[in-house]
């Protein structure tokens, strides 16, 4: 099923029976301030396991980032964020930046895995914040595309999105074109902010 949001002007309805798909377990791709994601309610474990199935990995072993609201509803997922790095995120967030932080037991738990860090995404996109604030917890997601994969035109296009996806997940979100390069990832569990891919987000360190 393909839905079309206008980010300018969102149907609070169209969001509700949105969430309604995710709290029965679908997988949803959306629009983010990068590429077109995939992603499932954090908080069930069915639908985790889907989507780890679509990525073609097994749940303990797939990396996938969640998508958080704000940074107040990231803290029962990382561990305390020190003033430094709060600062830097509270500076560039929503924007389009991976930030691995040193998870709490709740990842764990939710993933099946001794994984010690997870990914938190804030995208700088009204349509999945207003979709993840009235879900009421983080989306786990991936990319569509596979990381050593060249970005091609259909992850960008909804239409040729849906035409490949359709039979795949639950519903697709066409919120416009999405862009060609993926987010900055910056890893701040050693202490100190490392880039581990350059995306289209700058970070002045």
């Amino acid at each position: 099923m393909l839905v079309e949001i206008n980010p300018k002007n969102i149907d609070n309805r169209l969001i509700d029976q949105i969430v309604e798909i995710l709290k029965k377990g679908g997988l949803i791709i959306f629009p983010t301030d990068t590429v077109y994601a995939v992603g499932c309610d954090l908080s069930n474990k069915k639908a985790l396991n889907h989507l780890s199935a679509l990525k073609g990995v097994k749940l303990k072993k797939a990396k996938f980032s969640i998508i958080c609201h704000d940074l107040s509803s990231a803290s029962n997922f990382v561990k305390h964020i020190d003033r430094p790095t709060f600062k830097i995120l509270n500076k560039v967030l929503p924007g389009p930046f991976t930030f691995i932080l040193t998870a709490t037991n709740e990842i764990p738990r939710r993933f099946d895995t001794n994984r010690k860090e997870i990914g938190i995404r804030i995208p700088d996109n009204d349509i999945i914040l207003k979709i993840v604030e009235r879900l009421g917890n983080p989306i786990a997601t991936t990319s569509l595309h596979d990381e050593e994969d060249k970005l091609k035109d259909y992850f960008i296009d909804p239409d040729v999105i849906y035409e490949r996806f359709d039979k795949r997940v639950d519903l697709i979100i066409d919120g416009g074109l999405g862009k060609l390069e993926a987010s900055t990832v910056v890893d701040f569990t050693s202490g100190s902010p490392e880039i581990i891919r350059q995306g289209i987000g700058d970070l002045e360190l």
